[in-house]
């Protein structure tokens, strides 16, 4: 069938074609822009709070830095300062003579372990630079500094404590000395060795977790305790020491390699060359946030999936509202531009048959009147042959006027009546417009009307319009030599049906779901896309029912069911 054929790739009208990408641009406009519009707020106030945990994370990690540097800090400057005063206690408490008796010397060595616990030695070393006397236990006496920085510090300044090195001793330990004069030109040094694990303990008493590390280095940034972090003693630090630090603390934040981030501290122990460093290991703000803040996270996801999923449907809904209504606003438009054709063609048509009327009486009469003479006079010429040429004649003159009847009905049949109406006669006068093209094709076409078929009242026109259409589509789907059955039946007391089978090629199953629809066509640029579609409304209107069934290489039926009544 014409609409239907399936050797044909179906396509929309090209009016709706051009439409389609308008009609996928207005969607997307309308999923877009509320989506932003409801996203960007939600993305801001996450970017916000992103920012305040940032800045709470790094001000938390701050406030711990500054806590283990003021502790650590606080203890071992006393503890260094505690051991100081104690050789300046002594050394001022004591006479060079006693210092100088190794028995009194070792004495004050037990004593000092059993008060301190970190003493390893004292020495009395004289101006020149000797080790004079020496309580320990290490062979150095007799050792000689005077080469030695540390000799000339503390001979000027009077007091003096060491970075952290190995010595003699082959172990990590610093140095404490007191200068004192025994005349007014000499002088003699208190010098005590320290072991390095009181800067330890002062490390210990912080109980760090796994995520802080705290040491001493020195100036140079030479590791004067274990760190977790950065090394053993006396590994170099991969830290740049700020040369702020004697003025004040210092807080900066750190990457090292593998993405670990610290944020590390530095503050200077007065009256040493130490300087204490605090770190602690922090994720980078971005992992922290997500971590710290999934809730938010959560929120965030749940909201865009939900407002995506809102918008996507409430746009759909517009679009295919905005869609339907263009193509019943079409349709209406084909429906009034069809209708203005097929009036004028029932107009054409009634004053075509009414001129033709006109010779045709002229033509039936003047055949009367030579048949009347041929009749009258016995002796008339060829009267036989010209019998036969007036039947003829007026044969002729009667098929014309048929002919001319059926197009002055057809013009009638434009305007909307309610009337009494013989669908077996109304099929019949429609096939007779096509009769020429189903004899060229030699098309067969039968039509079987039941014995207790009733007439129906309903318009006479919209009928045959319906029926024109369906029948032109199945002259379209058949093959030449092709054939048309068309039945018509009274299933019940309501109403009357109409069957019109084909042999063509019958309809895909894809296509059987869109065949009503407006602008859907399988003739590409020869069909509009509305023949079914008016077909079905006007059977709707007049209260009746189309249905088809189709199969490919089965052929189609065309079931059209049309109530007794014409419903208004």
């Amino acid at each position: 069938m014409a609409e239907l054929e399936p050797k044909s790739l179906h396509t929309q009208s090209s009016a709706t074609q051009t439409r389609l990408p308008r009609y996928r641009a207005l969607q997307r406009n309308l999923i877009l822009i509320p989506f932003l519009a409801a996203l960007i707020p939600l993305v801001i106030m996450a970017g916000i709070n992103y920012r305040q945990d940032t800045s709470a994370y790094r001000a938390e990690s701050r406030y711990t830095i500054s806590r283990l540097l003021s502790n650590a800090k606080r203890g071992l400057q006393f503890a260094i300062e505690e051991r100081r005063a104690v050789l300046s206690l002594i050394a001022r408490g004591r006479t060079r003579e006693e210092l100088s008796d190794e028995a009194r010397l070792m004495a004050i060595l037990r004593d000092l372990r059993e008060s301190f616990g970190d003493f390893v030695d004292l020495g009395i070393i004289d101006s020149d630079g000797n080790q004079a006397f020496y309580a320990g236990p290490y062979e150095l006496q007799g050792a000689n500094y005077k080469e030695q920085s540390w000799f000339h510090e503390v001979s000027l300044r009077g007091v003096y404590v060491s970075d952290v090195f190995m010595g003699y001793r082959n172990l990590p330990h610093f140095v404490i000395a007191i200068a004192r004069e025994a005349t007014e030109s000499d002088f003699y040094i208190l010098r005590a060795t320290i072991d390095t694990e009181l800067l330890m303990r002062q490390i210990y008493a912080l109980d760090l977790d796994e995520n802080s590390d705290a040491f001493v280095v020195n100036s140079r940034g030479i590791l004067q305790t274990v760190s977790a972090f950065f090394g053993n003693v006396l590994d170099s630090l991969d830290l740049t020491i700020p040369p702020h630090v004697r003025e004040r603390e210092s807080i900066s934040e750190y990457s090292q390699t593998g993405g670990l981030e610290l944020a590390t501290g530095f503050a200077y122990v007065e009256g040493t060359p130490f300087v204490l460093v605090a770190a602690t290991r922090r994720q980078p703000a971005l992992q922290h946030w997500l971590y710290r803040r999934s809730d938010v996270i959560w929120f965030l996801m749940i909201s865009v999936a939900g407002i995506l999923v809102a918008v996507s449907l409430r746009s759909r809904g517009i679009v295919n509202h905005l869609r339907e209504s263009d193509a019943r606003r079409a349709k209406v438009f084909h429906n009034i531009e069809y209708t203005n054709k097929m009036a004028t063609l029932g107009r054409l048509a009634a004053g075509v048959a009414h001129e033709i009327n006109n010779p045709l009486a002229i033509i039936n009469e003047k055949a009367g009147l030579i048949k009347d003479m041929a009749m009258n006079y016995p002796d008339f010429p060829h009267k036989e042959k010209i019998l036969t040429v007036v039947d003829s004649i007026g044969t002729s003159v009667e098929r014309c006027s048929r002919v001319t009847r059926r197009l002055l009905g057809f013009g009638r049949r434009m305007e909307v009546t309610k009337e009494r109406i013989d669908l077996g006669i109304l099929i019949k006068d429609v096939l007779e417009f096509q009769r020429t093209e189903a004899s060229h094709r030699s098309i067969t076409i039968d039509v079987l009307v039941d014995d207790d078929v009733q007439h129906i009242e309903s318009d006479r026109g919209q009928l045959q319009q319906v029926f024109l259409n369906i029948i032109s589509n199945a002259y379209a789907a058949v093959e030449d030599g092709g054939k048309i059955d068309i039945r018509i039946s009274q299933p019940n007391t309501n109403e009357v049906t109409v069957t019109i089978s084909d042999d063509g090629h019958g309809i895909a199953e894809d296509d059987l779901k869109s065949i009503f629809e407006p602008f859907f066509s399988t003739k590409g640029e020869a069909g509009t896309g509305l023949g079914l579609s008016i077909t079905r409304d006007i059977i709707e209107k007049l209260g009746g029912l189309i249905e088809v069934a189709s199969a490919v290489g089965q052929g189609t039926k065309i079931t059209v069911n049309l109530p007794l009544e014409k419903v208004v």
